[in-house]
């Protein structure tokens, strides 16, 4: 499966930046920053601020198959990095 990489960089309550990709299985900034608002909602950052600023496409890259499986059930990935959960 090829998936699309959306690089995520938003403000925490506390004021401390969150990195996290998006990953996806369709190219589309808006679904992207959705999916990245529902991800942001169920870990209580629902306020944060995202839009095609704080959330732009990065690449595309084939995917490992646990990324897949999330994808096919949840219809995204989130992959944390900085400052995250």
């Amino acid at each position: 499966m090829e998936i699309h990489v959306y690089d995520t960089y938003v403000k925490a309550k506390d004021g401390h930046t969150m990195h996290f990709d998006v990953f996806t299985a369709v190219k589309d900034d808006k679904k992207a920053v959705e999916y990245a608002k529902q991800w942001l909602t169920s870990i209580g950052e629902g306020d944060a601020t995202v839009t095609s600023k704080e959330c732009s496409f990065c690449h595309s890259q084939s995917a490992p198959n646990n990324v897949a499986d999330a994808i096919n059930k949840d219809g995204y990935f989130i992959y944390k990095m900085e400052g995250c959960k």
